[in-house]
């Protein structure tokens, strides 16, 4: 089950990160400005932030095996109409349908693991399924012009249509491998309605991890997207830009492989501590300038703070008194959705930031703020759910 989860979330990755590099080959091929490519790139992002807390209450109706099936397929029927689109509005209802399958991923996941794993195996099965979008985006990315156009002769819709195949196969995999799931989702079942949907907002802890995860999803996104740049603002080459930008990626991988793991019990407050404080020096760091073994030193602690921090966050709402294997999914939904509210809103606000200055010295100042305001946030947590 666990190889199967991974195989959606991989699915997932591969499908999120196909878009950017064929921006040139699409724009030539439908005429597209860079404005219109921009809206096409972010239609299922503003989706998935209204379909998220729906997709979480089905997933509790209907269980996890169907619920994630649904949503590969969904994902799927996405990039094989990506394919198919010959003009700007249908290629951006084509993304904006990810919109609607994506959210039954990611919040069917930790339904999963909450449900199927205890203690440190829950950590660890969280740990290993994370790396799936991460090593899903690396082979859109790495394949992509280098392996993939040549052998289909430049092909940019049959790839996209192979991909869309691809997050299919994972659903029908995961369909196969979670046959014995069906007695767990009949027991989790139950009228999952508004007022359940109201009991899980009213959780103290639930809503303080709902905030906290926008400020995580902001500086994990803003970075991401802009640290290829940064580098560059540092005087580093493009080339050797985005060498350098791996390496968090490659630290993210056993970061999450590792740390989750170790967030059993109070010691979870303990390495979310660990992890918003690596988030605010890998920050404050860039923000100094580092060169030389510094800024290799500086790349690592981001790694280590992005690899877990939604991880072991997510741990903990699963495991919040009153959320349960019953409403696992109803709160995982709430949580991508206030979550995606920072993941699109970070990039975006250090991209304002560095119009408005020519630098990125506010952006990092920013997310430094973040990950203060994150480690603050601990505090009355631990003490929220002590109190449970």
């Amino acid at each position: 089950m666990l190889a199967g989860l991974w195989f959606c979330y991989m699915a997932l990755g591969l499908s999120m990160a196909s878009l950017a590099p064929l921006v040139s080959e699409i724009e030539a091929d439908l005429r597209f400005s860079h404005s219109a490519m921009g809206t096409v790139m972010g239609a299922w992002q503003f989706v998935y932030i209204f379909a998220a807390i729906p997709c979480g209450m089905l997933l509790d109706r209907i269980g996890a095996r169907w619920g994630l099936a649904i949503g590969a397929l969904i994902m799927g029927l996405s990039g094989i109409l990506r394919g198919f689109a010959g003009e700007y509005l249908e290629l951006l209802v084509a993304v904006a349908l990810f919109g609607l399958g994506g959210p039954l991923v990611s919040a069917g996941a930790p339904k999963v693991v909450r449900e199927h794993f205890e203690g440190a195996h829950r950590g660890l099965a969280m740990g290993i399924y994370i790396t799936g979008p991460g090593i899903g985006a690396v082979a859109a990315l790495g394949l992509t012009q280098s392996v993939a156009l040549p052998l289909l002769e430049g092909n940019w819709r049959l790839l996209l249509q192979i991909w869309g195949w691809v997050c299919i196969a994972s659903g029908v995999f995961w369909l196969l491998v979670a046959r014995d799931d069906v007695a767990k989702a009949v027991e989790s079942e139950g009228k999952i309605g508004l007022s359940n949907l109201a009991e899980v907002i009213r959780i103290p802890a639930v809503r303080l991890i709902l905030l906290m995860s926008v400020a995580v999803f902001a500086i994990n996104h803003g970075m991401g997207n802009w640290l290829v740049e940064m580098l560059k603002n540092l005087g580093a080459s493009p080339s050797k830009a985005s060498a350098l930008a791996t390496i968090p990626v490659a630290v993210g991988v056993l970061s999450a492989l590792t740390l989750p793991r170790m967030a059993v019990g109070s010691r979870r407050f303990a390495v979310l501590t660990l992890l918003f404080a690596c988030s605010t020096l890998a920050s404050l760091s860039l923000l100094a300038q580092p060169h030389g073994m510094w800024l290799y030193v500086t790349l690592v602690v981001e790694g280590i703070a992005a690899g877990s921090m939604m991880t072991v966050l997510v741990l903990t709402l699963v495991e919040v008194p009153g959320v349960g294997a019953r409403r696992s999914g109803t709160a995982g939904g709430f949580f991508f959705s206030a979550a995606e509210v920072g993941g699109v809103g970070g990039p975006v606000l250090i991209g304002i930031l560095f119009s408005a200055h020519g630098h990125f010295s506010s952006s990092l100042m920013v997310l430094a703020f973040l990950g203060v305001v994150l480690l603050m946030g601990v505090f009355p947590l631990r003490r929220l759910l002590r109190a449970n």
